[in-house]
């Protein structure tokens, strides 16, 4: 029978996180450094890696929280009626996605598309995008000839597409808006629609 995680444990990691965060709020995500957290925490470098397994571990954590947090919202939300109003409703997302090229590549390492051994909270909000995705398809009029499914994993596909090209010098000319709306049309358009 697995022993319950005592107090202090849980107690000690909080403080880790909330020492990581107070970081990241006034310097970054990339600027943080795990010598940093154990010093505002008040625990030996050796604690740190007894909770997490290296930095990026904990930035899974705080960035899947995050993400968690948007999801949270577009979930509450009402469901896009148009491929406009589904792009509106996925930009705050998006900026916080591409808030920093170090979680954009946090966020794509730990998505599970890199065969992570451990599903974590990033790769799990991957999951959860696409249910929100699923719910938004199935209560407006898109297209009809595929699954909702299927165009769930297009719209995340096109997001992803759309959020990297921002960290490219030849195609970061154009917002993620504009990039990503014309793949959504594209995309959900029924096919009646398509000329």
């Amino acid at each position: 029978m697995a022993r319950a995680i005592q107090k202090r444990t849980l107690e000690t990691r909080a403080r880790l996180i909330a020492a990581a965060e107070e970081i990241i709020a006034e310097s970054g995500f990339e600027a943080l450094r795990v010598e940093e957290v154990v010093l505002r925490a008040g625990t030996a470098k050796g604690t740190f890696f007894a909770h997490f397994k290296d930095k990026d571990a904990l930035m899974d954590l705080i960035i899947g929280a995050r993400i968690n947090t948007h999801l949270d919202a577009l979930g509450a939300g009402p469901a896009p009626r148009t491929v406009e109003d589904m792009v509106k409703a996925l930009m705050p997302l998006c900026a916080f996605m591409t808030c920093e090229r170090y979680v954009f590549d946090v966020i794509l390492r730990y998505s599970g598309a890199a065969a992570v051994e451990e599903v974590g909270p990033i790769a799990t909000t991957f999951g959860r995008q696409f249910k929100v995705f699923e719910g938004w398809l199935a209560a407006a009029h898109f297209r009809r000839d595929i699954p909702v499914d299927l165009q769930a994993e297009g719209v995340q596909a096109f997001m992803i597409q759309a959020m990297a090209t921002q960290f490219c010098a030849l195609h970061s000319s154009q917002s993620i808006r504009e990039r990503l709306l014309p793949y959504l049309q594209a995309w959900l358009s029924p096919v009646a629609n398509r000329a």
